[in-house]
């Protein structure tokens, strides 16, 4: 079954660490956007019923009730196997959540990255660890307890004293799925673009060094696991029976569609991509940017070897990749599995150095 993804690319405030194409702007732009989005939902051929469905950002939690209830009852499946509104935390109120229930949404993404006040104010974040734990307590009293909390390890000021602060207050929490990333750095944010200058705006020159980055992501695999929290994607981790059937689709190839500015799609053969911008999605006699055929044996090791199960060797796989997979092997970034290969916690730690050995 096939997925839906929304991109609300609308922010309160633009994150120094955020690199998608999002941010603060015009009121005014919203009300198109909804109506585009609205337009491309109709245009669609839905050749299939979704099962899942993801509003992601931006902040999507931002959008009224009402208007999100619009946007919802626009598309079929309803009530959904899974359907995910990512939030801000600061912006969840007890009216929000009963409109997101009334609108079908069952399960909530909390982008917290930090329990540090310090860490967070460098950000641009506005939260503190109380306001995340009432919002938490808030959808579990209002019926929703699939909830998912994002960290970040690498953010300017972060020490290992402060990680172990973020995550015991994380554990504490008791979620059934928490995503961990490792600090992104590229010129498409601000910090990234400042930590590539060697300049100091943002905290950038107090940014912790790519091995402690790894350490800290290392402790919350530990951690989490002894919570009974395992990893079972390289920066996505969940209690047995929660992990995210909306992500799995990305990492198992699963068909899905997206709608909105900078949003991607895949029908199990073509991919496309819409236009980046929001104002330029408003403004599109189509929204499709590019299309392409991707190489399907490439991303099924490409994208496969992220989860935890690895991927299951089919005929041909030795033939093509029988050298790298042994080359892998022998050095202990890959390790088999019934059937299969599987990264091992070394190889994740270079796994983008290894996914590029199975491309051509």
């Amino acid at each position: 079954m096939a997925g839906v993804y929304i991109s609300w690319p609308f922010c309160a405030q633009k994150c120094t660490y955020c690199n998608f194409a999002s941010g603060v702007q015009p009121k005014e732009l919203e009300a198109k956007y909804t109506e585009a989005l609205l337009a491309e939902f109709g245009r669609h051929e839905w050749k299939w019923t979704p099962e899942t469905v993801f509003l992601g950002g931006g902040t999507p939690s931002s959008m009224s009730g009402a208007e999100l209830g619009r946007l919802l009852a626009a598309l079929p499946g309803k009530p959904w196997k899974e359907a995910t509104i990512e939030t801000a935390p600061g912006s969840v109120t007890r009216e929000k959540v009963r409109g997101w229930r009334a609108a079908g949404i069952n399960r909530v993404s909390l982008g917290v990255q930090s329990f540090v006040k310090q860490e967070l104010a460098r950000t641009g974040r506005r939260h503190d660890a109380a306001v995340v734990e009432a919002e938490i307590a808030l959808l579990r009293d209002e019926g929703i307890s699939n909830i998912n909390v994002d960290l970040i390890s690498g953010l300017p000021g972060q020490t290992e004293a402060s990680w172990r602060v973020s995550l015991e207050a994380l554990l504490a929490l008791e979620v059934p799925h928490v995503s961990v990333y490792m600090l992104e750095v590229d010129e498409d944010s601000r910090l990234g673009q400042e930590i590539l200058l060697g300049g100091k705006r943002y905290g950038a020159s107090d940014t912790p060094s790519d091995d402690v980055i790894a350490g800290f992501y290392e402790m919350a695999v530990e951690k989490l696991a002894e919570a009974g929290i395992a990893r079972y994607e390289i920066s996505n981790f969940a209690r047995p029976g929660w992990e995210s059937l909306h992500n799995l689709k990305y990492w198992k190839r699963e068909p899905y569609v997206g709608f909105g500015s900078d949003a991607h799609s895949f029908d199990g053969g073509e991919r496309w991509q819409n236009v980046e911008a929001a104002k330029d999605y408003v403004g599109a006699a189509s929204p499709v940017a590019e299309r392409s055929v991707p190489n399907a044996l490439e991303e099924r090791f490409f994208v496969g070897l992220r989860l935890s199960s690895g991927v299951v060797l089919e005929p041909g796989d030795r033939e093509r990749y029988g050298a790298v997979i042994d080359q892998f092997l022998a050095d202990g970034m890959l390790e088999q599995t019934d059937g299969g290969v599987r990264l091992t916690s070394r190889g994740i730690m270079v796994s983008n150095e290894i996914f590029q050995e199975f491309l051509t």
